[in-house]
Formats: C-alpha cells, sequence, structure tokens
C-alpha cells in the first residue's frame, strides 16, 4: 500500500514496484487517517508511508497503524532525512526509512526486505542511527565517569582537572598554588581511588566525565 497525499508521487512509486512481477500495490491512501483504515481492511504486507500529509501526518499515524495491522510492515518514505524523523520511525516500529531520492531498484529491494521481515536503512538513516548509537555510548561513559569521579574531593577534582588539561605536576602546583610535591601526593591518591594505573587513563576520565 502506499500512503502519499501527491498524486503524482503515488503514481510514480505504483509504476516502480509494479515492474516487479512480485509486487502488487493493493491499495492507495492520501493521508494518515486513511493509511490505517486502509492497513486494517487490506491487510497489506508492506505501506510506503510519507511523512508529511494532511489530517494525521505520517510518523504521527506509524504507532496507530502498527496497532492496526500488527503484521503489516512499515517503510516510512520521505524528502525529509533528519536524524529526528529516522529514530521516531524506528522507535514507532518502522521496517525501513527511505528518502525519495531513493533509486528504483533500492526502493524494491526495501519492499522486499521488509516484506520478508527485515529492517531497510537508506544510507543516510544508516548514518542517522550509527550516529545516535555514539552519541549514546559517549553519554554512557560520562555517566560511569561522573560515578567514579564522586569518591573524589574536591580539592582532587580541581587536581584531576587539570590533569585533564595536560598540565604537568609543577604547572598544576602553580595554577593551585601548591608545591610540586603535594600535587604529587594528589595525583598518587587520584590514580588509587579511580582505579587508573597511569595519570593518562585519569586524564581520559576527566575527559569523560566532562570535568
Amino acid at each position: 500500500m502506499i500512503a502519499d497525499d501527491e498524486p503524482l508521487i503515488r503514481a510514480g512509486i505504483r509504476m516502480i514496484l509494479t515492474s516487479d512481477p512480485q509486487i502488487e500495490v493493493v491499495a492507495e491512501a492520501v493521508n494518515g487517517r486513511e493509511a490505517i483504515d486502509l492497513a486494517r481492511a487490506h491487510a497489506a504486507d508492506v505501506v510506503l508511508l510519507d511523512i508529511q500529509m494532511p489530517v494525521l501526518d505520517g510518523l504521527s499515524a506509524l504507532p496507530e497503524l502498527r496497532r492496526a495491522a500488527p503484521m503489516t510492515k512499515v517503510i516510512v518514505l520521505t524528502t525529509f532525512g533528519e536524524r529526528e524523523n529516522v529514530l521516531r520511525a524506528l522507535e514507532h516500529g518502522g521496517a525501513g526509512f527511505l528518502l525519495k531520492d531513493t533509486a528504483p531498484a533500492e526502493l524494491i529491494r526495501a519492499v522486499r526486505a521488509a516484506a520478508a521481515g527485515d529492517a531497510y536503512l537508506s544510507p543516510a538513516a544508516t548514518r542517522h542511527v550509527v550516529e545516535q548509537l555514539a552519541s549514546g555510548r559517549e553519554a554512557a561513559r560520562a555517566e560511569e565517569a561522573r560515578r567514579r569521579l564522586t569518591a573524589l574531593s574536591e580539592r582532587e577534582r580541581e587536581v584531576l582537572a587539570l590533569l585533564g588539561e595536560g598540565l604537568s605536576n609543577a604547572d598544576a602546583g602553580r595554577r593551585l598554588h601548591m608545591s610540586e610535591a603535594t600535587v604529587k601526593t594528589y595525583v598518587s591518591r587520584i590514580l588509587a581511588k579511580l582505579n587508573c594505573e597511569n595519570r593518562v587513563q585519569a586524564a581520559l576520565l576527566a575527559r569523560d566525565a566532562r570535568l
């Protein structure tokens, strides 16, 4: 099923899909509300769902469509490839995300993949997901680093922050108005409390914690 409010776009998609003898277009919807009703009525294997449509946009219709026709796979097809759209589509159970400048052969591959139960993301959408996962890992590292730093006193945190800047013991001492020997003592305590083997590990921890 194709859900798009532009007749020319629907006609173009239909022409591409029906060029494959194993694909049949069973219905066309012009808005998100109609897409939900037609998906329930036709039990389509795959729905190509546009984002920007009247009455109910695609991303808002997606979770309700998935509830109305849980066996139907939904590929979000849009001109808007912003990261937020990609992630919302996947969070709401979308089986794929394609931009409208996708090559015809890729559109057919995506429909086949979704029908087979696989997810299909365009290269641009894949990049968004990878970036989001990377930022998630970064957030997890920051949270873990901050948790470990709770073992430090305020003064030890100040010394660690300077280690994170790459300062030597002497330079850190001048910054904090302490002797080099005193800074060295603080560094030893910091390494022990944080279970770090050397000052480089401690500096990386300070960076992860955004100290």
